[in-house]
């Protein structure tokens, strides 16, 4: 703006009070806007919530600086700093001063070349601004064309978003790994361990690993905020392998793949890379609840069936299937009576016998060690021993423990997960490919209508895993929508005092669409949280572009310009701060396009931005003509008149 009014003739003073009084209350109208484009973020109360908030605080900050570093630094900056356009221009002496020069002279005019412009020229007039403003002048008189090819464009990009891979959170880039050794419900913890010594043998011959650690009979502590964390179980153990880097991390992880396909046949292995937002676990998940277990089991195996038939899951496993091994005894009561043994009896020793019962506690400096009384390993670890056990009667003698029970051998569950009070089976599969796991999920979904609607009544088949968490984060965002909606709406009614201006400007932000399906179908980009979040960004940005160029429209009819003038001109006089502020946002996301976990929300800016940019310039002229009724032969009275209000 000062460029521009130093080149129409103002002294510099003049040209930094303008741009100040005349940008300042708009930009601070947009600057607001786009940072309330977050505050769906702020407000989401779930754990992808918590997990992005810094996202709104920190973006929020920034902005309010920067419009403070805007209307105040920059122009003193620009009174300092820029060429004076009346003065001649003069060569620099130096090699690299005259590289440079030639280099500015070569750029087009609206990029600040070309040499210096004479006092009181108008800077619009060079051959670019003359096609540009013909190209607006086209749209304004076929308004119904280019505002249908743009309702069509975005009704494509609509339809086209079914094609979008859908995505929660990308995994993280930490150089980790997690194992999983699952063995049969009931397994003891030797033979846990003795899996994990077989895999460490293995693992001490890798030479991408800096250092390993297991965890036997339970998972690895919170290392990682998201971290998924087990249960404990003595036929459950965890390998937390370091890696020298990210190549070294998918070498070593497509190894153990292939080892646990051709061996260790005594256990189920998962091999993970750390996550990024909340844990979520198996990213495949179904869950079948009912009231009988051994119908919901079954169901579950058929669901099993159908998951397992699809060549991108693997790893397809139900969350507790396999029953425990148990020794049950039945006591004879007449026996035991006569003998003087009470069921209680008979439970203490047993009890004292095999696992130990406390008796008094060691003190070693500031440690309490406690002392336990049990029997002999052998009587311990030996099941064939039992019934020869020797229980104390009340005479003060002992019987063998098969005089007054019966040993008798079974199974029964060694865990039962419910949800609702309901016995809940849960299908649980890893992805195999670059598929996400909504996509999958998808081509699963019809495939289990035909079972769900076999279901007995009172039985359950839902969807879990990283559909089901994304389906919570984005419930959580859409509760803060209409507080995003209403902040908006206040601010671009305070600052265009028209509802007719305002929704012309809120009409645009969708638009931005249009280019987030394109860029992401062309450069393969899943659309997960991160780059919804960076969508819902992306309207404020589009509505502060919006709110700059109606702003400028209202001021020159408000100044006497015929409408039909006011439209084509503004667009003209606001193209350049309009293409530079939107390019700045585009460049400045290429860094974060290479990043697993902000790539996706900076192409989605970058295909918004760029798309909506074009939009702004091209379709809101057209809409605001066609919205407002305006006619190249009206009056310049005539349009004042008809201002909106």
């Amino acid at each position: 703006m000062m460029a521009i009014k130093m080149e129409q003739g103002m002294d510099r003073v003049s040209a930094a009070a303008f741009a100040y009084s005349s940008t300042a209350f708009p930009m601070l109208t947009g600057t607001l806007v786009t940072a309330a484009g977050f505050l769906p973020i702020a407000t989401a109360r779930s754990g992808t919530g918590e997990y992005t908030r810094a996202i709104f605080e920190v973006v929020t900050i920034a902005l309010l600086l920067s419009w403070i570093a805007a209307v105040v630094f920059i122009p003193y900056l620009g009174y300092r700093l820029l060429p004076d356009p009346h003065a001649p221009a003069r060569v620099p002496r130096s090699a690299l001063g005259r590289r440079l020069h030639a280099i500015r002279e070569a750029l087009p005019s609206w990029l600040g070349g070309g040499t210096a412009t004479t006092a009181g020229r108008d800077p619009y007039a060079t051959a670019f601004y003359r096609r540009f403003r013909a190209l607006v002048d086209w749209c304004v008189r076929h308004r119904a064309l280019v505002i249908g090819t743009t309702v069509l464009l975005f009704a494509l990009s609509i339809f086209g978003f079914r094609f979008v891979q859908q995505q929660f959170f990308p995994d993280s880039t930490r150089p980790e790994l997690l194992v999983d050794l699952k063995l049969a419900e009931g397994s003891s913890l030797d033979a846990t361990e003795a899996q994990v010594q077989k895999l460490e043998a293995w693992l001490q011959k890798r030479a991408e690993l800096e250092n390993y650690v297991s965890y036997v009979g339970s998972g690895s502590p919170r290392f990682y905020l998201p971290l998924d964390q087990q249960l404990p179980q003595a036929s459950f153990a965890e390998f937390v392998l370091l890696t020298r880097g990210l190549a070294e991390r998918e070498a070593l992880r497509r190894d153990l793949i292939a080892l646990f396909e051709v061996d260790f046949p005594e256990l189920r292995a998962r091999v993970i890379r750390l996550e990024n937002g909340p844990p979520v676990g198996y990213p495949l998940q179904f869950r079948v609840s009912g009231a009988d277990l051994g119908t919901v089991r079954g169901l579950a195996r058929k669901v099993a069936d159908v998951v397992r038939a699809n060549p991108h899951a693997r790893n397809v496993n139900l969350d507790w299937e396999e029953p425990n091994k148990v020794v049950r005894l039945a006591i004879d009561q007449d026996r035991a009576r006569v003998l003087g043994v009470s069921s209680e009896d008979v439970s203490n020793f047993l009890q004292s016998s095999l696992n130990g019962v406390p008796i008094t506690t060691y003190r070693e400096r500031d440690q309490l060690i406690g002392v336990l009384l049990r029997g002999t390993d052998e009587e311990r670890a030996r099941l064939s021993l039992l019934a020869s056990l020797s229980v104390p009667t009340a005479s003060g003698r002992s019987v063998p423990l098969s005089h007054i029970a019966t040993l008798e051998y079974g199974f029964e569950e060694g865990i039962i997960w419910r949800r609702n009070r309901l016995p809940t089976v849960t299908v649980r599969a890893d992805v195999a490919g670059s598929l996400q796991p909504a996509t999958i999920t998808a081509q699963l979904v019809p495939q289990l209508d035909g079972l769900r609607t076999q279901l007995p009544s009172g039985y359950l088949l839902e969807v879990g895993g990283a559909v089901e968490e994304s389906a919570k984060g984005q419930h959580s965002v859409n509760a803060g929508i209409p507080l995003f909606l209403i902040v908006v709406l206040t601010l671009l009614m305070l600052q265009l005092r028209s509802f007719q201006r305002v929704l012309i400007v809120f009409l645009t932000a969708p638009l931005g669409l249009i280019g987030v399906v394109l860029f992401l179908l062309v450069f393969g980009v899943p659309f997960g949280f991160v780059a919804m979040l960076g969508t819902i960004a992306m309207f404020g940005m589009i509505m502060r572009n919006s709110v700059i160029l109606v702003d400028q429209i209202e001021h020159d009819i408000a100044a006497g310009s015929r409408r039909w003038d006011a439209i084509v001109e503004a667009t003209v006089r606001r193209f350049r701060p309009i293409v530079l502020t939107a390019l700045a946002a585009i460049l400045a996301m290429i860094p974060l396009s290479r990043s697993a976990f902000f790539g996706p929300m900076a192409v989605a800016i970058m295909g918004g931005l760029t798309v909506a940019t074009a939009l702004t310039l091209l379709f809101l002229p057209a809409l605001y003509a066609a919205w407002f009724r305006v006619r190249r032969d009206e009056p310049a009275a005539a349009s004042r008149l008809q201002a909106p209000d």
